[in-house]
């Protein structure tokens, strides 16, 4: 052996080989098969009722992709199976469930790629009698772990789909199985040390050869060698650790994809295949412990599979199954408001308290494209003070230094953080990913604990048996980190006691990759903004018809259209990176929320309004006008505004309105004015003169209060890139895409089509393409500081971006992008890797790129990406991505921008408040009400964000946040009806009673912070 060293691994890793055959050497087909196609994707009860039975066989294959057919299987268990475990194998190349009398017992999945491991075993009896016979159902899915088929991005290769290859039962070994798994995990810690050059000689030479040894024992043809032969295995285990040893703590895991190649009605099945495969091997593993987020997943199986959820509350009584995260879904966390964070903790909190007993203590959000820097705040506001992660392991320029940290926000609020070392959420308990997880560990200076999180993910499925075994006999073995399974609060625990000399990262985690999820499905997004704003009116105007007027809160409607908008906030959905059907879905969806929303509103304003002869428009009965002095101006945002409305007759307006108030028609004091010269129009109020070029550009802006002129060149300059990357298409947009750059054809239609005191507008038409055009119009209202560009694309693009480019008359270090309850610096230069890597950024409803006394604004109601460098400011607005959905923004898009010169920077402007008027449009209604503020702060930079009822009781809450970067006190004046006020956490609970007097609270603040408000 010493000398044939080569010759001893080939002769040990064959016999590995052929000992995974003898796991199941006795098998027998099925006596009968019948199967069924199903209509949809049907319950079990409703499958019973299909009439389409027709006999099968193995060979057979199946489809369209994504459909479903049933099968009906009978075996006969031979008699010489007596007293033998008898275990189902089936194969289908499909994702498939097992169902026995009407229990979902186990998902069955083909292998999706190379080094995957099928799961197509099943145990049907652990102890046959002989003779019997067995009834079971399949369920079988015409897709795959990854969808059906096109995979190329993750490196999947071409599966040979919906195949029926297997459908047995056999007799499972289970001597042959341990010998098997003592021997090829023995034999994978050998080949991953001699390959490593890192494992002792003196024990990888006594593995070589006591297995050497083993091999020559055992005869494979005499089962009484094989006992014997064990032996020598079992004793390699008795082997242990020294004193000083990486401490790896496991737990399963099953990251499942809400939608992504899939459509949320396969999801739903995903959760049902892998949460009864993984209840199922509780049983069998009593120290296994699996962890599972997303409380909308849970909701799901309790809604069609009250019998499975009930198994995982079991297990999560005994402690082997472990819900983490907090949140409704794993949402993304670079596009959803800061209130829509808020509710996905306080739906996942809420649920998790109530049905396992205990809130989640950590954010689980492994698998999304960025972190913005206000979530540790929002975390410790939700009772949560520790952060899991993994994916920016992935950063192209600048890999992590730590996997252990603190991070802390632009608040100052801290979690404690891990990125496990393996670098995914989907490990397999490989040899090499378990050593792996102790060389890769940035912080073995500070710390002796790390996390793995293994399983299948994405596509679900979670952990396999083999995966189990490997962590058994891991536990203490040279070579390898101590191993146990481990929830996430045993683990956090151990590492917080362990982990010393801190490090601190602050601010955002900016993710190198993925950027282009900030433009994706442009109308997918659009539909999240609005639905955010309009549910933002509803809650308001439904407080405060509950509290003046005769109206009941409609708070479970409330709720559950909170819930539909916080599913389409997770991070395969908005961010713009899954298949075709899921924004079927989604445009569904919300068209449903907008429908529910507006009837809610509608209600409200009822009960507030009260209508002149019975009118319920601002327009009058049939179209009739109404009287200026019956129609009511609702300003839903906590800044005054004075502004020029639409009636629905559409009659011009000037509107005033207190913050949070009921206002009026006034008469304006200011007018606009526009004049054509010479193919130029030039448009100018009190605050803006704009000149217009013919070609659809802006060559000139100035900001009158200050004479500067705002533009550096010839301004909203519509710009296509080419957008071929060199991967991830959906997600992704490279940096060579700014090379690519080039104008778009001049516009070949100017008018003028609107000509008021009030209101000017001009239109541009445009070929962007051959394939795609452009209307554009361009407006300047009375009282307004900014300049609007109201767009419509009619696009149909093959991998193009399209951009509204802004050179700006400012020099700054520096450009100001709001995030969810705040703003986010980001350099305009690539000076280090860190600044290279930004080169396109998330921003909300602003970005500002401003000097000491000066600045521009450019303003967004439905876009997210945007880029800064030196002057020029760039707000992406559309792409044409092809994968994995052909068809992504294939269509017709309506949108709007703005740019807003002003005097000082971005704070003095009150850049914050007007990105609320950009986005939230005052509501007219025709009849009466009282004017007046119903809630008001004194301060500019402490932004009253949300007003809405608290979840248990009828008292009032108020959210409001800190803008600006400032600490101070301010008085929040409210007119509705309390008696006390007391400040609460995210959750709704008091944490400090609140100084009030005469409706006013006196809110002291810190910079950035959050601060919520219970009126009672």
């Amino acid at each position: 052996m010493q000398k044939y060293e080569s010759y001893t691994r080939d002769r040990l890793r064959q016999l590995s080989e052929r000992m995974s055959q003898k796991i199941y050497s006795r098998r027998v087909p099925a006596q009968q098969i019948l199967t069924a196609p199903a209509p949809d994707r049907i319950s079990y009860a409703q499958a019973q009722k299909l009439k389409s039975w027709q006999p099968a066989k193995v060979g057979e294959s199946f489809g369209p992709p994504w459909s479903t057919h049933w099968f009906k299987l009978r075996f006969r268990v031979p008699a010489d199976f007596k007293n033998q475990r008898v275990d189902l194998l089936w194969n289908s190349h499909s994702e498939a469930t097992l169902w026995i009398d009407g229990k979902s017992v186990q998902g069955l999945n083909a292998e999706p790629g190379p080094g995957w491991q099928a799961r197509k075993d099943a145990i049907l009896l652990d102890k046959a009698k002989g003779g019997e016979t067995l009834n079971i159902q399949i369920e079988m899915a015409c897709n795959s772990l990854f969808g059906v088929g096109d995979a190329k991005m993750q490196n999947y290769p071409s599966l040979i789909p919906w195949l029926l290859e297997e459908a047995d039962i056999a007799i499972f070994d289970s001597l042959a199985w341990d010998l098997y798994q003592d021997f090829s995990f023995l034999f994978g810690l050998y080949e991953d040390g001699q390959k490593n050059k890192d494992l002792d000689a003196a024990w990888q030479g006594l593995l070589l050869a006591e297995l050497n040894r083993f091999a020559n024992e055992m005869d494979e043809a005499d089962r009484t060698t094989w006992q014997p032969a064990g032996k020598i295995l079992k004793a390699l285990y008795q082997h242990h650790n020294g004193d000083v040893v990486h401490n790896l703590s496991a737990i399963g895991h099953a990251h499942i994809d809400t939608a992504w190649l899939w459509p949320l009605a396969e999801t739903h099945r995903k959760c049902e295949r892998t949460f009864s495969t993984q209840t199922t091997y509780m049983r069998d593993y009593p120290d296994y412990k699996f962890s599972c987020s997303q409380a909308y997943q849970y909701q799901v199986i309790m809604d069609r599979n009250p019998d499975l959820y009930q198994r995982i509350k079991k297990f999560a009584k005994k402690g082997q199954w472990v819900p983490v995260g907090g949140t409704w879904i794993e949402p993304d966390c670079n596009i959803p408001s800061g209130e829509s964070l808020i509710r996905q903790f306080l739906f996942g909190q809420r649920f998790f308290e109530k049905e396992f007993g205990a809130r989640c203590k950590e954010f689980w959000n492994p698998d999304v494209f960025g972190y913005n820097g206000q979530l540790p705040q929002i975390c410790n506001l939700m009772d949560i003070k520790r952060f899991l992660t993994q994916k920016l392991s992935w950063n192209r320029f600048n890999r992590p230094d730590h996997h252990t940290f603190i991070w802390e926000g632009i608040d100052g609020s801290e979690v404690f953080t891990h990125f496990p070392p393996a670098d995914t959420y989907n490990a397999v308990v490989s040899i090499e990913e378990l050593r792996r997880n102790v060389r890769n560990y940035k912080d073995n200076d500070r710390s002796r604990h790390s996390y793995m999180l293994f399983g299948y993910g994405d596509g679900g499925g979670g952990p396999t048996k083999e995966m189990l075994e490997h962590i058994e006999r891991a536990k203490d073995l040279p070579g390898l980190p101590k191993t146990e399974f481990r929830s996430s609060d045993e683990f956090f625990t151990l590492l917080e006691k362990d982990n010393t000399d801190r490090v601190r990262l602050v601010g955002e985690l900016y993710f190198e990759y993925h950027r282009g999820t900030y433009t994706s499905q442009a109308a997918n997004k659009k539909g999240n903004r609005k639905s955010e704003f309009f549910m933002h009116d509803v809650e308001f105007l439904s407080v405060l018809a509950s509290k003046t007027a005769n109206h009941k809160y409609p708070a479970q409607e409330i709720n559950d259209i909170w819930k539909l908008i916080l599913l389409n906030q997770f991070h395969d959905i908005l961010p713009g990176s899954s298949i075709n059907q899921v924004y079927v879905d989604s445009a569904a969806h919300y068209n449903e929320i907008a429908e529910r929303a507006q009837t809610l509103r509608d209600h409200a304003l009822k009960s507030l309004v009260s209508k002149p002869g019975g009118s319920t428009s601002a327009s009058g009965e049939h179209g009739r006008a109404v009287p200026l002095q019956n129609i009511v101006a609702i300003n839903t945002i906590g800044f005054p505004r004075t502004e020029i409305v639409q009636s629905p007759d559409g009659k011009l307006l000037c509107a005033d309105a207190p913050s949070y108030g009921i206002g009026k028609i006034i008469e304006a004091t200011d007018s606009v004015s526009i004049e054509e010269r010479k193919g130029r129009v030039v448009l100018e109020n009190t605050y803006l003169r704009a000149e217009l070029s013919s070609d659809g550009t802006v060559l000139s802006l100035v900001e009158k209060s200050t004479g500067r002129e705002a533009l550096a060149g010839n301004a909203n300059s519509i710009r296509i890139y080419d957008d071929q990357n060199t991967a991830w298409d959906a997600w992704d947009v490279d940096p060579f895409h700014i090379e690519t750059e080039k104008e778009s054809p001049a516009a070949h239609v100017m008018r003028i089509i609107t000509r008021s005191p009030l209101r000017a507008e001009v239109e541009f038409q445009r070929k962007i393409s051959s394939v795609s055009s452009m209307r554009q119009v361009i407006r300047l209202d009375a009282h307004s500081r900014r300049l609007e560009f109201h767009t419509e694309v009619d696009w149909h693009e093959n991998r193009k971006m399209l951009k509204a480019v802004f050179p700006v008359n400012v020099r700054a270090m520096n450009a100001t992008y709001e995030m969810q309850f705040g703003c986010v610096e980001r350099p305009t230069h690539f000076n280090t890797s860190y600044d290279l890597a930004r080169y396109e950024v998330p921003g909300h409803k602003w970005a500002d790129l401003s000097e000491f006394d000066f600045g521009i604004t450019l303003l967004s109601e439905s876009k997210y990406g945007f880029s800064t460098f030196a002057n020029q400011m760039r707000i992406s607005l559309l792409r044409s991505s092809k994968h994995p959905d052909e068809n992504a923004d294939m269509g017709k898009h309506s949108f709007a921008y703005a740019i807003m010169p002003h005097a000082g920077d971005w704070r003095d402007a009150g850049v914050v408040a007007e990105g609320f008027r950009f986005n939230a449009p005052m509501i007219l209604a025709s009849g009466s009400a009282t004017p007046g503020s119903i809630a008001s702060v004194d301060r500019p930079n402490l932004v009253l964000d949300t007003i809405k009822k608290a979840e248990d009781s009828d008292a009032v809450i108020l959210r409001l946040y800190e803008a600006h970067g400032g600490r101070g006190t301010a008085n929040v004046k409210c007119n509705l009806p309390f008696k006390s006020a007391v400040f609460c956490n995210g959750l709704e609970e008091e944490i400090g009673t609140a100084k009030s007097r005469n409706g006013a609270i006196e809110i002291p603040f810190t910079p950035f912070q959050i601060v919520t408000l219970k009126l009672k």
